[in-house]
């Protein structure tokens, strides 16, 4: 999750910008407690809780969106296919539940569990629950049900849950921006962390050999009143209204644009909590936004309003290496 101050940072996080080098010593004092904090774990001084199936954490290096949603919805499909029985576990940013952990159905309140976890529950059907504590949610699925692996939603710092395999997701505009830890830059851990986990996957193109590339595909907008589907050329001859409450608002500005739709945007901090006047404009053009944002603005959306939904496509290769991985561990 981006915070809206750091949202609002993150300009300071570019290559060559004054600020970021005046904070290098609070970053470098970040970057020193982070390493303490993961030897304690792995040291044994700070307790990890294993659990009795695979662990699978899709996690980033850098506050703000990566990708990581539809890529534990791919990555959820992908297991489902092959015979597995995945279970999903989150924090549930933007939840405000009043005890936890909470189970996540399709027909959950956004507002109590939040609205990633609304939408990956609503897209895999897979069995899933959302806490603070990971393994509190991780170990209700498996009381509950019969998942035979876990994949975990974000958590790549919460080393309190033993993990199996790690897969990190880089935006491929962003990517590291200055390099610094924060809060000089926009790292959670050094650069360094990239060379322990098991998979790298960019949002977008990559730039290494280690890296694999993923690109989200969107072909047509759905209505939130009436389920109309129409193709996103469809648009182009009318003005519209773009919005997006995610991480990184310009990627989905973007993408309209590719096709040729021109839009008057408007941005919103990540998990924001939408209300009708958010969504409402003086004027009868249409409105689109990306599908996490529209599982909350649902209730009070009309014709007018459209969400895009998009879908991650990686190579057969990324598949092939994270069900080798998975293989090795399953069968311990």
């Amino acid at each position: 999750m981006m915070p809206k101050q750091a949202q609002q940072a993150l300009p300071f996080w570019n290559k060559g910008a004054w600020l970021g080098v005046l904070l290098l010593p609070l970053g470098l004092v970040f970057a020193v407690c982070v390493k303490l904090r993961t030897f304690l774990y792995h040291s044994g001084a700070l307790k990890q809780r294993c659990l009795p199936v695979p662990v699978i954490i899709i996690g980033n290096i850098t506050v703000g969106g990566t990708g990581k949603t539809p890529l534990v919805i791919y990555i959820a499909e992908l297991l489902k296919h092959t015979g597995y029985k995945p279970g999903i576990i989150s924090r549930g940013y933007g939840g405000n539940a009043v005890s936890w952990p909470q189970w996540v159905t399709a027909h959950s309140d956004v507002k109590q569990v939040g609205d990633e976890a609304l939408l990956i529950a609503s897209q895999t059907g897979c069995p899933m629950a959302v806490g603070p504590s990971r393994v509190d949610a991780a170990k209700l699925l498996l009381a509950e049900t019969d998942c035979d692996v876990i994949l975990s939603d974000d958590g790549l710092q919460h080393y309190a849950l033993a993990r199996d395999i790690e897969i990190a997701v880089i935006d491929g505009d962003r990517r590291f921006g200055n390099g610094f830890c924060l809060p000089a830059g926009p790292l959670r851990e050094p650069i360094s962390r990239l060379h322990q986990v098991d998979l790298i996957v960019v949002n977008g193109d990559k730039t290494d050999d280690r890296e694999f590339s993923m690109q989200l595909r969107g072909a047509v907008a759905i209505n939130m009143e009436t389920g109309e589907q129409k193709l996103l050329p469809g648009f182009k001859d009318n003005a519209c209204h773009a919005l997006a409450g995610i991480g990184n608002p310009e990627r989905f500005f973007k993408s309209l644009q590719a096709v040729g739709i021109t839009c008057d945007t408007h941005r919103f901090s990540d998990h924001h909590s939408f209300s009708q006047q958010d969504i409402t404009f003086l004027d009868d053009k249409p409105v689109l936004m990306t599908e996490k944002d529209a599982v909350k603005c649902m209730r009070f959306a009309n014709h007018q309003h459209w969400y895009v939904p998009v879908k991650a496509v990686l190579s057969v290769e990324f598949s092939e290496q994270l069900l080798h991985l998975l293989k090795t561990k399953h069968d311990r």
